[in-house]
């Protein structure tokens, strides 16, 4: 099999110390006072002062529902990753059948947002780790990815948190991630540049090893389109 080595050469690059900044989403520490029923009604008269600020006619059929639907997908959608109720419940499981090598859930699609400008990341999240003796079930990883997509991210903290989360559920350090995606910030606005992508990795425990951290690249390079 021929392997593509872009996207191993991008991650060798970037070397594991790659985060400039803070693992942990910067929430203030009333965050959730309020429930999210008054979060959407006060959203929704800050979104209708923005249009109106820019002109908009908010009489109209087209937008006058815009600041109600805006403020509700901020709170239940788009953003539902910050409230830890939503956090998914990711139930283990005895490794009974002695699987020792790498588990791979490759190819996780994920839509994010940009912190700094609010616009949509999306990408793919490749995880694996190595069992110590617990497995997860396959969707809960998927499910632990959206839910830190979920909310204003940078991509570097979205990496780790998804590695950090299954560290702690799986009880094991050998946990590995890496996440390919593009930013609309770059790419629908300032450079505009369409065709490129960011690339950010965490490996954990054994996938430091080099031969392993390369096993795991070769593997989410499989054509595995049916």
């Amino acid at each position: 099999m021929k392997v593509n080595n872009s996207l191993k050469e991008a991650i060798d690059n970037y070397g594991d110390d790659h985060v400039g900044s803070s693992a942990t989403t910067p929430l203030r520490a009333d965050a959730f006072e309020l429930s999210n029923s008054d979060k959407i009604d006060q959203i929704e008269e800050k979104v209708a002062e923005i249009l109106e600020i820019l002109g908009m006619d908010l009489t109209d059929d087209s937008i006058n529902g815009t600041p109600k639907r805006v403020a509700k997908m901020y709170v239940n959608e788009i953003f539902s990753g910050l409230h830890p109720n939503n956090k998914p419940k990711a139930s283990t499981f005895s490794n009974k059948y002695k699987y020792g090598e790498i588990l791979v859930e490759k190819n996780i699609t994920l839509y994010s947002t940009c912190e700094h400008h609010l616009l949509p990341i999306v990408g793919k999240a490749h995880v694996a780790y190595i069992s110590k003796g617990t497995v997860v079930g396959l969707s809960k990883m998927n499910r632990i990815v959206q839910y830190y997509a979920k909310r204003p991210q940078v991509q570097e903290r979205l990496t780790l948190q998804i590695v950090e989360e299954l560290k702690k559920v799986l009880g094991t350090e050998d946990v590995a991630c890496v996440v390919d995606a593009k930013h609309l910030c770059v790419n629908s606005r300032g450079i505009n540049d369409i065709s490129s992508s960011t690339v950010t990795s965490e490996f954990g425990g054994a996938f430091k090893n080099k031969e392993t951290k390369r096993e795991f690249l070769d593997y989410i390079q499989l054509d595995t389109e049916f």
